[in-house]
């Protein structure tokens, strides 16, 4: 009788065990499938961005600095490797984006070009899908942050040797950065 209760006892054990492991699985791959998201969106991006900086380069030939800054931070976004460095390098390029967009402001000639337009709010949207996706994956992070520190979780997640995961953080900087009016439609 006894052995059936402590055979019971350890089914128990071994069941509760792994719908806590296979919570904390299903968590971190939600954690992981968000950050891809993310990656296509900067993938994204980082296609729209040397259209742009060719299509303005000619008739900004006197703020060659400006596209220079561009294509240098678009550079560092791409080859970032981990959350931290690829968050810090993706907030320096938007921030020279928002230099690139204020100077194009300054060129008539620029603010009435179609191609411009197009690639401006392909650029706007495509932000926009960023901020969503970073918005669900920092979500998602910190569900899974949770889960890995509540009890009884945090027994089965420290056994197994399970990580945070890292949010995608605004450098300070970018939480103060001006805002910069992408409309070509007069100020």
């Amino acid at each position: 009788m006894i052995g059936w209760i402590l055979l019971g006892i350890i089914v128990l054990a071994v069941l509760w065990t792994a719908a806590i492991y296979n919570g904390l699985i299903a968590s971190r791959n939600d954690v992981q499938g968000s950050w891809k998201q993310i990656d296509v969106q900067l993938k994204r991006r980082h296609d729209l961005i040397p259209n742009l900086v060719s299509t303005v380069k000619g008739a900004m030939e006197f703020e060659q600095d400006t596209l220079e800054k561009v294509m240098n931070a678009r550079a560092r976004a791409v080859s970032a490797a981990g959350i931290p460095a690829k968050a810090e390098a993706e907030n320096m390029l938007t921030q020279a984006l928002g230099r690139l967009f204020a100077v194009v402001e300054n060129y008539p000639q620029l603010k009435s070009n179609q191609n411009i337009t197009q690639l401006q709010e392909e650029l706007t949207t495509t932000e926009n899908r960023i901020s969503f996706a970073r918005q669900l994956y920092n979500d998602l992070v910190a569900n899974y942050r949770t889960k890995l520190q509540v009890f009884p979780n945090n027994i089965v997640s420290s056994i197994f040797n399970f990580k945070t995961e890292e949010y995608f953080a605004a450098e300070e900087a970018a939480r103060t950065a001006p805002a910069v009016n992408l409309s070509l439609k007069g100020k």
